[in-house]
């Protein structure tokens, strides 16, 4: 007998959270139910089929995806499996009880071992639950008899009468094997998956399953140990019956850690109910603030509305007595009425005075009062922002902090961070930016949600410098915010282009890959046997290389990267109308004083071979950066030597005719010059000796996720 109360745990699919129904062994040893695999993968085909879309995550009514599987859809997705491949691929299916991608092999569902035991148990189970269902015979005429027995042979439910008439004594059924009433049929015989016709006899010790002979001698597990059957139930039965035993004589250990958790689950309820009374008291203390600001601000406009209108009654009575036969007016009119002189003098006036003043008023009308209130306005944009950001803070919550190498500034921002302790503590991190400009005070930071430790962000503007901090939050916890970085755009609108392997392209000297994005020069035999026939010096011509798409107008910027262990590179920008020129210049060598020098060093062989240059370009190698000599230079040669840059970067300006070459990781200009831009501009590389160039990628929205994937 087994004890069925209690295990109810044990029988729940972690994808339906119901009862087994034909469960299947995942390699990872965990359980699903048959009909939910199916309907997993289903919903990784629609996921497929739709581009990972949401309105594809509720594809059936029995499971429901949660947002992690769903992410992991994604990146499965992502990884490149397709349908109706003709090569074979692995089928990764997100296990629900281990949040894991397990590879189910290029058999996919069909290599999977049904759980008959645990079937066995749930079966168990189930009538234990319903012990008052009886379970009807199978073949009996309406209305069915209650059955007696189950034949496992027939997989069919029979009751007494029922049962020997399709089980005759003497005959081969009356063999068969028969048990009580069940729903549950299992077979006699547990078949291989993978060769449907072979009974199991062996047990593979590494992949932790039963095999064939055939999975042995040329399967899968050919290379596996793996040992009899017996001899593995009798090593597992002994194993798990030991396990269980231990855990029967620690029951003991086990009540008193129940009991020490029930104390825990009690004092978390304590203590919530404590952290919600502090919370609440925080929050009364800002409420109390408010409600005086409030009342100050309420009283302050009142006291004003008073005094406002008192002045405009006033001015109201006062304007009221110019009316005729009122006030000042019919007091004016009355004292006209006086016959005598010397009183009406007397009264006339000081009265006088008092018309000259109404008259004046009443020519230069003005309220005694204004009757808005725009001094009384409350600016609470700040306390607004403040209170946005309030949360519990925790020194448990690691700071994040924003990786700067990894962190580019391109076509697009691409901002990585990552958290001190290596460890993924937060749920989400908020990214945080604003656009540095000396003329704005006020900073308004613009805000983005980000499950993982990198955004894309495509709203930039160029030729500007931003600020960026990140924050991480875990539930309402959050931590504080991470040092600001400052990082700028590039200077103009990125270009992209691939080296052009057709004009002028010496395959002999130069080599490609596939993508066109690097080249590198080949100091093979075709350059020693140049160099061999050379008797007087060592001058060996340049390798010319340039991009496939032209600019005619406009300011671009495209960036790239030199090998450290390159020799010479020369870097730079040529007019379509002297690119044949580039690739058949004789004077285009290591040495500027190619023909025999004029017996003097003063510097006008260099000048002529500046002038005759068919092409904009500044010289790179052994590390470093050399700003060509021109008369606004440093006469001193060591200070025209800069360290290379991790990063170059050349902005090209055609409409004012000046090219600038620039350190990229900082956006810094490093040299700038004029330009012809008489015709369409190519980007323009040379390269001798062991030599390296790679264009910068572009940003696009999943670099990251390729990255991390290669």
């Amino acid at each position: 007998k087994v004890a069925i109360k209690g295990i109810e745990r044990e029988l729940i699919c972690p994808a339906c959270n119901e009862l087994f129904t034909h469960p299947l062994i995942l390699p990872c040893q965990h359980n699903v139910c048959h009909k939910c695999v199916k309907e997993i993968l289903f919903a990784f085909e629609d996921s497929f089929a739709d581009g990972g879309s949401e309105s594809s995550n509720q594809s059936s009514p029995r499971i429901r995806i949660s947002a992690s599987s769903m992410d992991r859809i994604d990146r499965i997705n992502r990884s490149g499996r397709k349908r109706n491949s003709l090569t074979p691929r692995s089928t990764l299916f997100p296990c629900p009880g281990c949040q894991r991608d397990i590879d189910l092999g290029e058999r996919g569902i069909n290599g999977l071992f049904r759980n008959f035991t645990l079937e066995t148990i749930v079966e168990r189970y189930r009538q234990a639950a319903r012990a008052a269902i009886a379970i009807m015979c199978d073949f009996c005429k309406p209305p069915p008899q209650e059955s007696t027995k189950s034949c496992m042979d027939c997989s069919a439910s029979y009751c007494n009468e029922c049962f020997k008439v399709h089980h005759p004594w003497g005959t081969v059924k009356a063999q068969h094997e028969y048990v009580g009433p069940t729903t549950n049929f299992r077979p006699k015989i547990l078949m291989c998956p993978e060769h449907e016709m072979e009974r199991v006899n062996m047990y593979c010790e590494i992949c932790r399953r039963p095999v064939c002979h055939l999975c042995k001698l040329g399967g899968g597990h050919a290379n596996h140990r793996v040992t009899t059957m017996s001899t593995a139930y009798k090593t597992l039965k002994e194993k798990l019956s030991k396990d269980i035993e231990y855990l029967i004589s620690k029951e003991s250990q086990v009540k008193a850690h129940i009991t020490q958790l029930d104390l825990l689950l009690k004092e978390t309820e304590c203590n919530s109910e404590r952290a919600k009374q502090e919370a609440s008291q925080s929050f009364e203390k800002l409420y109390y603030v408010l409600e005086e600001k409030k009342s100050a601000a309420l009283r302050a406009i009142e006291t004003s509305k008073n005094i406002r209108l008192e002045k405009l009654q006033s001015q109201v009575e006062e304007y009221q007595g110019l009316l005729e036969n009122n006030g000042l007016v019919g007091y004016a009119q009355e004292v006209l009425k006086e016959t005598d002189p010397s009183c009406f003098v007397q009264t006339a006036k000081q009265l006088h005075v008092r018309i000259q003043k109404a008259t004046e008023s009443l020519k230069s009308f003005r309220p005694a009062a204004e009757t808005t209130f725009e001094d009384f306005v409350v600016d609470t944009a700040k306390q607004e922002d403040i209170l946005g950001d309030l949360s519990f803070h925790s020194n448990g919550l690691e700071i994040p902090e924003i990786n700067e190498e990894q962190s580019r500034m391109y076509n697009k921002a691409l901002i990585c961070w990552e958290c001190p302790g290596k460890t993924d503590s937060a749920d989400i991190y908020v990214l945080e930016y604003h656009k540095l400009n000396r003329e704005d005070e006020s900073v308004t930071w613009q805000k983005t949600e980000v499950c993982g430790k990198s955004k894309v962000l495509s709203d930039l503007d160029e030729d500007s410098s931003y600020a960026f901090r990140v924050r991480g939050y875990k539930g309402s916890i959050c931590s504080p915010w991470s040092r600001e970085v400052i990082l700028r755009t590039p200077p103009a609108p990125v270009f992209s282009f691939l080296f052009d392997d057709k004009c002028g392209y010496n395959n002999e000297h130069l080599q490609l890959n596939p993508r066109r994005t690097s080249v590198e020069s080949r100091a093979g035999f075709p350059l020693l046997l140049g160099s061999e026939r050379l008797q007087v010096g060592c001058y060996t011509t340049l390798d010319y290389i340039i991009g496939d798409t032209g600019i005619a107008k406009g300011k671009h910027f495209w960036a790239f990267h030199v090998e450290a262990y390159s020799y010479l590179v020369k870097v730079g920008v040529v007019p379509s109308n002297k690119i044949q020129k580039l690739f058949h210049n004789t004077h285009d060598v290591t040495s500027p004083r190619y023909e025999q020098d004029s017996g003097h060093d003063s510097g006008s062989e260099d000048a002529f071979f500046d002038s005759s240059q068919p092409c904009t370009l500044v010289t790179l190698g052994m590390k470093k950066f050399f700003i060509p000599a021109t008369p606004a230079a440093p006469k001193d040669p060591a200070s025209r030597i800069l360290p290379l840059p991790s990063c170059l970067g050349i902005c090209l300006d055609c409409d004012r005719s000046r090219v600038g070459f620039y350190d990229a990781g900082r956006m810094k200009c490093l040299y700038e010059c004029e330009v012809d831009c008489s015709g369409i501009m190519y980007p323009a590389f040379a390269l001798m000796g062991g030599a390296a160039v790679h264009l910068e990628e572009a940003v696009t929205a999943k670099y990251r996720e390729y990255h991390d994937d290669i």
